[in-house]
C-alpha cells in the first residue's frame, strides 16, 4: 500500500478495487483530520462512478480505471485542502431535491429546512382561496424558493439576489427541478428592484448573512476559505442585514402578511429588540433547530 504522499492513481493495476481505495482514502482522511472520513470517501467515489453509495459495496471488488483513479486523486487533494464536499461534487440535497452548488452560493444547510417547513405551513396546498405571493430575498442557490415552488405549485414566486453568479445558479436549480416558469428572478440588493406601490407579498422569506464579520475568519476552513463572504457577512454584530430586512419588509407585505428569517443561534434577544423597536409587527415567535437553537424568526405585519 502506498503512503499518503503518493496517492494510488499511478498504480492502475487490479489491486485498486473499490473496497481497497475506500480503505486507503479513509485512512488518509483520518490522518488529515477530515470529518466523517469513510462517508466522505464514499460520497466522492460514488460521484466519480455515477453510482449510489450502496452500489460501491455491491461492486466492492471492481478495480478502478486509470482515469477514475486520477480524478479521485484530485478529489482527495481538494478535500484535504478543506474544500467542501458539495463544491467538489457540485451538488447538495435539500428538502429531498437535488441542487447545483458552486462557490458563488452558500451550501444549503439542514437548519434552513426549518425555514421551508414553516413556510409550507402557511402556503395553501391549492389555489382555490387565491394565489399566494412569496418572495425569497437573497435566494443564493435558490434552495428555499425552489423547494416551496415544487411542494406548493400554482402560487406566485419571486427570488432576488445581489450576486449575478448566485442568480445564475438559482435559475439553473429552478430549471432542473422543473419550476423555472413558476419563479421570477431579479438582481438587486434586498428589496431595491421592487416597487412598494404594486409589489405586495403574503410571505417574505430570507436566509440573509448573519455572521459577525470579525468571526468569519475563525470559522471552519470549509466555510471561511471557500463559501462566499457576501453570503456570510452580517456586519459588525451580524445583525446589519437582518435589521434592514425587518425595517424594509412592511412596505412590501400585505396586511397580516408574514416575514420569516433564518437567524444566528444566539440572536433571538437582538431580533426581539429590533422587532419591538420597529413597532409594526405582531405575533413574533421563534422556531428551534435540531440542536435546540432558535433558528427561524416569524413575525406578522400589523
Amino acid at each position: 500500500m502506498q503512503s499518503p504522499e503518493n496517492p494510488p492513481e499511478t498504480q492502475p493495476d487490479p489491486q485498486w478495487t473499490i473496497l481497497k481505495i475506500l480503505q486507503w482514502t479513509t485512512s488518509y482522511f483520518k490522518s488529515h483530520h477530515i470529518d466523517s472520513p469513510r462517508l466522505t470517501a464514499e460520497i466522492l467515489l460514488a460521484h466519480i462512478l455515477c453510482a449510489d453509495r450502496i452500489d460501491l459495496y455491491l461492486k466492492f471488488d471492481q478495480p478502478l480505471t486509470k482515469d477514475e483513479l486520477g480524478i479521485f486523486k484530485t478529489f482527495i487533494k481538494r478535500r484535504v485542502n478543506r474544500e467542501p464536499v458539495s463544491y467538489i461534487t457540485g451538488g447538495r440535497e435539500f428538502w429531498g431535491l437535488d441542487f447545483k452548488v458552486t462557490p458563488d452560493v452558500l451550501i444549503p444547510r439542514p437548519e434552513t429546512e426549518f425555514l421551508v417547513e414553516e413556510s409550507l405551513k402557511l402556503i395553501p396546498t391549492g389555489i382555490s382561496s387565491g394565489r399566494f405571493r412569496v418572495i425569497d430575498v437573497g435566494t443564493g442557490s435558490g434552495a428555499v424558493i425552489v423547494s416551496l415552488a415544487v411542494h406548493r405549485p400554482g402560487h406566485v414566486y419571486f427570488a432576488s439576489d445581489i450576486s449575478p453568479g448566485a442568480l445564475k445558479i438559482a435559475f439553473q436549480n429552478a430549471a432542473s427541478n422543473n419550476v423555472s416558469a413558476e419563479i421570477r428572478f431579479f438582481a438587486g440588493e434586498l428589496f431595491h428592484p421592487l416597487n412598494a406601490d404594486d409589489q405586495k407579498f403574503d410571505l417574505i422569506v430570507s436566509n440573509p448573512p448573519y455572521i459577525p464579520n470579525s468571526q468569519i475568519n475563525g470559522l471552519a476552513p470549509e466555510v471561511s476559505r471557500y463559501e462566499p463572504r457576501l453570503a456570510l457577512d452580517g456586519g459588525a454584530e451580524g445583525l446589519e442585514i437582518l435589521a434592514r430586512i425587518i425595517r424594509d419588509t412592511p412596505e412590501y407585505l400585505k396586511e397580516k402578511g408574514v416575514l420569516m428569517l433564518e437567524i444566528g443561534f444566539d440572536q433571538m434577544e437582538h431580533i426581539t429588540h429590533i422587532v419591538r423597536e420597529d413597532g409594526r409587527y405582531s405575533g413574533l415567535k421563534f422556531i428551534q433547530d435540531y440542536s435546540g437553537h432558535n433558528r427561524v424568526a416569524i413575525m406578522h405585519r400589523g
